[in-house]
C-alpha cells in the first residue's frame, strides 16, 4: 500500500471531529453530499458545535495533499487517490422502526467507484451485527469489481462520539477496532492506535464489533427504562424519584441512570437494528422490545401528569398557555434528530393547550422542516399556565422562570435541572 491517504464519508457529528483528528498526522479528503455542509466547513465553521473553529482552521487545506490536512468537498472524484476510506453515515429507522441502510449502502457505493487493489474500507456506522459483511461488502464488490480479501479488505471501528461533550472526544476515547483478515485487523488497529490517547481493543472479529457497538446502547436504553418504570410507580405514590435515587446512589454498586425522555440517534434506534436481526433468527428478544415501548411512553405519561398538576392549580386546560424549554434529544447541543420532545408536545396539544416550544441551541429552519413546528426566538409578555423543562441546557439558568409564570400556573422539570418546580420525574 502507497502513503496513507483517508477519505472520510460523511462529515456529521461522527465523521468530522475523526477528520479533524486524523488530518493531524494524515491527508484527509472528508467527503459529503451536502453543498452547504461542505461550504460552512470550508469557511472553518461547524454548525454541530464538535470542533471548534481554531481547531478546525488548523488543518484545513485548499487542495488535496499528499502530507496531512483536511479536504472537504462534495465531490466524490477527489477521493481517488485514497488507501483507506472510513463511513461515519448515519443509520436510523423508518416509521415502522426497521432499520434504514440506504445510507450506508449509498456510501458503499461512492467508495466503489474509486476502490483499488489494497484498499482498505472501514465502517463506523452502528448497525446491526452482520451487516457489514453481508449488505455492505456485496456493494463494495459488485460496483468495483474488485474480489473481498483478495484485491480489497474490510475493517469496522464502531463510533462512540457523543454529541456536546467536550470531555469525551474522538481523541481521548478508547475505540473497538477490527478486520477481515488478521493483517487487515493489524493494520485498521495500528491507524486508529496512532491519533488516540488512550489506545484501543482489537475485537476478534467484524461481527464482534458490531455486537459490542449495539449492545452499548441497548444496555442503556434498558437501564433508562427501568428507572423510567420506577418514576410511574412513585408518581403513584407521590414519592420523588430523584430523591429516591440520590438515596439509592449511596450503595458502591448501585447504577445512576435517570429518568427522561430517550430519543436521539443512537439510543433510541439502535435497539431496533439488534431486534430486528434477533427477529431473523427466530427469537423475539423481550426486555429489548419491552424497554424501548416503555421509553417511547414517557412523552405521553409526562404530558398526562403535566395536565394533572394544572387540573389541581385549578388552571384552566383549554387555550392555557404552556411553554416548553427545549426540543434537541439532549442538553447544550443542536441536534435534534429523533428528539422525544416531539412526543411530549403533540401529547400536550392533545388536549387543547396552545404550546410554545423555546430552544436557543436548536435551528429554527431544521426545526420546522423536520417537525413542523415553529420555534419562539424570544420570550414574550404572555404569561403560562405551565412550563415543562424538557432538555437542561446551561443556558436555561438564566432564565427567571417566575417572570413567565402566571398567578396560578406549574412548572414540571424532566431533568430535576431547575431549583423552584411543582414536580419533577
Amino acid at each position: 500500500m502507497s502513503a496513507i491517504k483517508i477519505g472520510i464519508i460523511g462529515l456529521g457529528y461522527v465523521g468530522l471531529p475523526l477528520a479533524r483528528l486524523f488530518a493531524t498526522q494524515y491527508a484527509v479528503v472528508g467527503f459529503d453530499i451536502k453543498e452547504s455542509r461542505v461550504l460552512e466547513l470550508t469557511n472553518g465553521m461547524d454548525t454541530t458545535n464538535e470542533v471548534e473553529h481554531q481547531l478546525l482552521s488548523e488543518v484545513l487545506v485548499h487542495k488535496t495533499s499528499q502530507q496531512k490536512g483536511l479536504f472537504v468537498t462534495s465531490n466524490g472524484n477527489f477521493l481517488k487517490d485514497c488507501t483507506y476510506y472510513i463511513v461515519t453515515v448515519p443509520t436510523s429507522v423508518d416509521k415502522n422502526n426497521q432499520p434504514v441502510l440506504k445510507p450506508l449502502l449509498s456510501a458503499s457505493k461512492t467508495i466503489a467507484k474509486y476502490l483499488e487493489k489494497e484498499d482498505i474500507v472501514i465502517y463506523e456506522s452502528t448497525v446491526y451485527p452482520g451487516a457489514t459483511e453481508e449488505d455492505c461488502i456485496p456493494v463494495l464488490e459488485r460496483f468495483s469489481g474488485l474480489v473481498f480479501n483478495t484485491d480489497f479488505f474490510v475493517g469496522y471501528s464502531p463510533e462512540r462520539i457523543s454529541p456536546g461533550d467536550k470531555v469525551r472526544t474522538v481523541e481521548s476515547i478508547l475505540k473497538v477496532t477490527s478486520g477481515s483478515t488478521p493483517a487487515t485487523a493489524e493494520k485498521v488497529d495500528q491507524l486508529y492506535k496512532s491519533v488516540l490517547k488512550n489506545g484501543t481493543h482489537l475485537a476478534p472479529s467484524i461481527k464482534v464489533a458490531e455486537a459490542a457497538k449495539i449492545i452499548e446502547n441497548c444496555q442503556r436504553d434498558i437501564n433508562i427504562a427501568f428507572v423510567n418504570e420506577l418514576a410511574k410507580i412513585f408518581s403513584l405514590m407521590n414519592i420523588n424519584t430523584s430523591d429516591v435515587l440520590e438515596a439509592a446512589a449511596t450503595k458502591w454498586n448501585f447504577l445512576p441512570f435517570k429518568p427522561g425522555l430517550v430519543g436521539g440517534h443512537c439510543i433510541g434506534v439502535d435497539p431496533f437494528y439488534l431486534a430486528q436481526k434477533a427477529q431473523q433468527y427466530g427469537y423475539y428478544p423481550e426486555i429489548i422490545l419491552s424497554g424501548r415501548r416503555l421509553n417511547d411512553s414517557m412523552g405521553g405519561h409526562i404530558a398526562s401528569e403535566v395536565i394533572k398538576l394544572m387540573i389541581n392549580k385549578e388552571v384552566k386546560i383549554k387555550g392555557a398557555k404552556v411553554l416548553i424549554l427545549g426540543i434537541t434529544f439532549k442538553e447544550n447541543c443542536p441536534d435534534i434528530r429523533n428528539t422525544k420532545v416531539v412526543d411530549l408536545y403533540h401529547a400536550l396539544k392533545s388536549y387543547g393547550v396552545d404550546i410554545d416550544l423555546y430552544d436557543p441551541w436548536a435551528k429554527k429552519e431544521e426545526v420546522f422542516a423536520e417537525y413542523q413546528i415553529n420555534l419562539l426566538e424570544e420570550f414574550t409578555e404572555h404569561k403560562y399556565g405551565a412550563i415543562v423543562l424538557a432538555v437542561a441546557h446551561h443556558s436555561f439558568k438564566e432564565i427567571n422562570i417566575s417572570e413567565l409564570q402566571r398567578s396560578k400556573s406549574v412548572i414540571y422539570d424532566i431533568k430535576n435541572f431547575l431549583v423552584h418546580k411543582d414536580k419533577s420525574l
